[in-house]
Formats: structure tokens, C-alpha cells, sequence
């Protein structure tokens, strides 16, 4: 086992004293027509932290973070972090069950928000009685009958001069609870260590090796682990910028890459199929991205990028909950591998009965650290369901992969009932439960259905209620409205029965076998 550091540096609030410190007033990152310095954002961050403490927010306290991508949600991420409170990064598009269901079993004291976000969650506080104070950024008007909570600005917030008595904080102390998309049930809260983004973020500095020459260009969002973990630890770690865009923009990609000196981009392979699908161009090789790094690339279209681009991508395989297990290199790849096994992890592959298989075998990923606090601590509030995850000392990814006699490692299928749409992990438990809602529907039933730019599309086949006259458009409507954007499913088949088990459980590996059928409605790809 190593450890580079000693444990008491491997917190988030020392790696930004220890850049401030080493970097100063250099830049360190671009949003917009903004930049911050690694001294300045050390800054923002005390402010936050004094802030927060005014308020009563301290070690162990859970703070919820719904806010899109800007300086501000560094500011308080990192700010949270030096006093020991636990940030809840929850996905700006939740709304209804979902939000609340977050916030609450969570236990957040407080939630910070962008103020164009203050409808979604005004419409479930009367759900929300943990919460003590919600801080609004930007301009927004809170509710004039919400007398049970105090609401506060963030320009009020971090009007404060930083100084604040310095809070104990260990590599063990929990950071973040980040949860993770629900499969057979609800959405599990992860909670992860301090000493996990730095476990993480020093295997993607090896696997794309990272120097502070570097410019890593960041469009996923910063309430996903991968922004976070992957690209902004990593980068920090090293002293190297980050460009940060609010969204991706296959329009904008290159014009960025090329003014701001990009070197670096952290892909999904969905970005990858949107950016092959624009016109080739003479301009194709004019860029300094020197390596892509990232996941869900296959061996067809990762020649394609390669050969189109002139940008090698390394591929890699991780969970929120356990970090890059598996990873490539600049030296060690092969196209359609995720990569061979990281130093920090002892890795298995098992059959449905437990036991190991051998090379070119599918089996499930089992997992488990060399060096402490590289994973995530547990399942916050779900006990039962930590001891589910770990069986005989192994973590169990619940994902089939096989290897080859090289050790190179290649994804398979889920064994897990979820579906991954554009970099977005939808539990279909959840999605369920969503179009169930509707007073038409008496049960259904989610599945993923191909893509035209890989990984999937969400597919719903629905049982109507006796004598109902819904259409698969109009329950499509239905869902815009109710549920995240992400989350509406392109595909609505009705059916008179799904088909079942003597024990009653849908049978989906049927659907899945049949998937788009000649009387499935399209609600058409709108690239959400």
C-alpha cells in the first residue's frame, strides 16, 4: 500500500490551502468571462466556510447543493469541506418525489440553490421539515409564508472577511453524500471519505498523465460525481486550469478547446457520437487536446475519433461508489477495453453462483481497495443495503465483464436493472414509480432500448386502467411535466399484460428481447 501525502494533507480543504499556498494568483479557472485565481478561489471558499458557520452549519452537517455549474459551486463545495459538513450534490433537473426524497433521507440542514431552480424546490417544503436555512444565489424571491426556515443570500453569506477558527478534519471524515441511481429500489446515498476524490483523482492523473502544464476542459456537471472526482480533484492535485462550461455544446466544443489552450477533455461516449455526427472539417486536427480521457467508448467508434481527431482516448471503467477500478494509458490501451487493473484495487470476476471465471468468461466485477478510505464508507441511512453491496469481503459492481489473456478488461452488459441515457443514470425502479403516478396507468414497466449514439434510450411498456383512453403522446406530455427531463422516455409501448413470473415479477428480459416493436409509440430523439 502507498499513499503519496501524509494522511493528514489528503482532505479537500488542505489541497486547496496547499495550491493557494504553491500557485497563488495564477489561474485557475475560466467560467464565462471569469477567472479565478487558485489563491482567489481559496478565498471564496473561507468566505463560504465563515458564512456557513455563522449559520450554525458545522462538522457532520449535511448541506444540499442544487445549483448548475459556476464558480459559486466550488466555492461551496470547497467551503463545506474545511468545516467538515457533508455537500449533497443533487441533479438540477429532480423536481417533486425525487427532491424531496434526497433532501430528506439525507438529513440536510440546509440547501444552497440557484434562485432559477427556487420553484422546483418551493413546490415540496411543506415535505422538507429538516431543513433550517436556504441560501439563494442569484435573484430570486423566496416564499412571503415560509415563517419555519431562514433564507438568506449569498451575497449576505460570504460578505465576511474568511476568518473563522480552523475545524479538525480527517481523510476518514466524510465529504460528500453522492447518490447513485436506484435500481431494484430507491436511490442509495453514497458517502464518500475525503481521502476518495484523492485516491481517485491521482488514478486519472496516472491514467492520462496530468501535469500542471495541463488545461482540462469540463462540461459535465458538477452535482455527478465526474466533474467533481475526475476532473477538478485531479486537476487540483497537480496545479493544473480547468475550464468550466455550464453545458455541453457540440457547436462550441473546439472554438473552446482551441482559444483556451485545452489539453485535456474528460469524455462520455455519447459526447464522443454527438461530435462525430458534425460535417468533417479541414480543422478536425487544429486543437491542442493532447489525450481524451474517459468511459462508454467502444472499439468501432473509438478507431473513428482516434483516426478522425488525432486524439488518443483512454478508456477506463468506475462507479460512484468505488472510483476507477480499472483503467488504460497512453501506453497500455486496446480499443474496446476499459483497461487493465489499478494499483490501488484487487479485482474478481464471478459467475451468477459466486464463483471465479476464467479469461474471456462474462462474469460480475467484484471489487475491493488496497489502501484505506478509497471507496465510498456506505450507504447513508440503508445499513441493509451497504451489507447487500459487500458479500464475502467483495463489493459487487452488479456489472458483467469479462478479460482477456493480456489482463485487459471489457464491459459486458448491466446485471443491474438500470439505464444509462447520455452520461445520466435513470433507475428504472424510479422511472416506474413516476409514470405509475399517472391515474391511467396501472402498471408498467422500464427498460432500456438502443441508441443511435450508444449506451441507451428509455423505454416504458404500459398496462392501462380498465376503460382508460390515454395515448402514448399524451402520457408522453404527461411526463414532461412530472419528471426530470432526462428521465422522459422516447419509447411508450401499450400492452394488454406484461409478462410475468408464477411469482409475479415482470419478466423484462422478455421485453428487453423484444425492445422497439412495430406498435411502440417514438416520442422522437430531442437530444435532451
Amino acid at each position: 500500500m502507498s499513499v503519496n501525502g501524509s494522511v493528514s494533507e489528503r482532505t479537500i480543504g488542505s489541497l486547496i490551502r496547499r495550491c493557494a499556498n504553491r500557485y497563488g494568483e495564477r489561474p485557475f479557472l475560466y467560467f464565462r468571462d471569469e477567472v479565478y485565481s487558485f489563491a482567489e478561489l481559496d478565498r471564496f471558499s473561507d468566505r463560504v466556510a465563515k458564512g456557513m458557520l455563522s449559520l450554525g452549519v458545522g462538522k457532520g452537517d449535511k448541506v444540499g447543493l442544487l445549483m448548475s455549474n459556476k464558480p459559486e459551486f466550488l466555492a461551496a463545495w470547497f467551503g463545506l469541506a474545511k468545516i467538515g459538513a457533508i455537500e449533497v450534490p443533487i441533479n438540477t433537473a429532480h423536481r417533486g418525489y425525487l427532491l424531496t426524497y434526497m433532501l430528506d433521507t439525507s438529513d440536510c440542514k440546509a440547501v444552497i440553490l440557484d434562485a432559477a431552480l427556487l420553484p422546483h424546490l418551493v413546490e415540496v417544503l411543506a415535505d422538507l421539515s429538516k431543513i433550517v436555512d436556504i441560501i439563494i444565489v442569484g435573484d430570486g424571491e423566496p416564499p412571503a409564508n415560509d415563517t419555519q426556515r431562514r433564507w438568506h443570500r449569498w451575497q449576505e453569506l460570504v460578505a465576511n472577511d474568511g476568518k473563522f477558527i480552523p475545524v479538525e478534519v480527517s481523510w476518514s471524515d466524510p465529504f460528500a453524500i453522492m447518490f447513485t441511481s436506484g435500481t431494484t429500489g430507491p436511490s442509495k446515498g453514497s458517502v464518500m471519505p475525503h481521502n476518495y476524490p484523492w485516491t481517485t483523482g491521482e488514478t486519472m492523473i496516472r491514467a492520462g498523465g496530468y501535469t500542471e502544464a495541463d488545461c482540462l476542459y469540463t462540461v459535465l456537471p458538477l452535482f455527478h460525481g465526474n466533474a467533481q472526482v475526475l476532473q477538478t480533484i485531479p486537476a487540483l492535485i497537480v496545479g493544473a486550469r480547468v475550464v468550466l462550461r455550464d453545458h455541453f455544446s457540440a457547436s462550441a466544443f473546439w472554438n473552446d478547446v482551441r482559444n483556451y489552450g485545452c489539453t485535456v477533455f474528460n469524455y462520455l461516449g455519447t459526447i464522443l457520437s454527438v461530435l462525430m455526427k458534425a460535417e468533417p472539417s479541414p480543422r478536425d486536427r487544429d486543437h491542442g487536446l493532447r489525450v481524451m480521457v474517459g468511459a462508454g467508448c467502444g472499439g468501432e467508434l473509438f478507431s473513428a475519433v482516434e483516426n478522425r481527431f488525432g486524439v488518443p482516448l483512454i478508456e477506463s471503467y468506475g462507479m460512484s461508489e468505488i472510483g476507477m477500478p480499472l483503467t488504460s494509458s497512453p501506453s497500455c490501451r486496446k480499443p474496446g477495453s476499459c483497461g487493465r487493473v489499478s494499483d490501488h484495487f484487487d479485482v474478481g470476476l464471478v459467475d451468477d453462483d459466486g464463483l471465479p471465471v476464467g479469461p474471456n468468461t462474462r462474469g460480475e466485477l467484484l471489487v475491493r481497495p488496497k489502501q484505506p478510505l478509497a471507496m465510498l464508507l456506505g450507504y447513508y441511512g440503508m445499513p441493509e443495503k451497504t451489507v447487500e453491496a459487500w458479500q464475502d469481503l467483495w463489493f459487487h459492481t452488479g456489472d458483467y465483464l469479462q478479460y482477456d489473456e493480456e489482463g485487459f478488461y471489457t464491459f459486458v452488459d448491466r446485471k443491474k436493472d438500470a439505464i444509462r441515457r447520455r452520461g445520466e443514470n435513470i433507475s428504472s425502479f424510479e422511472l416506474e414509480r413516476s409514470v405509475g403516478a399517472h391515474p391511467d396507468v396501472l402498471e408498467c414497466a422500464a427498460i432500456p432500448a438502443p441508441s443511435e449514439l450508444g449506451e441507451d434510450e428509455a423505454m416504458v411498456c404500459v398496462v392501462l386502467k380498465p376503460n382508460a383512453e390515454l395515448t402514448p403522446a399524451s402520457l408522453s406530455k404527461w411526463c414532461e411535466q412530472n419528471m426530470a427531463a432526462f428521465m422522459v422516455p422516447r419509447y411508450y409501448r401499450f400492452m394488454a399484460a406484461l409478462p410475468k413470473t408464477p411469482t409475479q415479477r415482470v419478466e423484462k428480459y422478455h421485453l428487453r428481447e423484444e425492445s422497439v416493436t412495430a406498435d411502440t409509440w417514438d416520442r422522437g430523439d430531442l437530444r435532451r
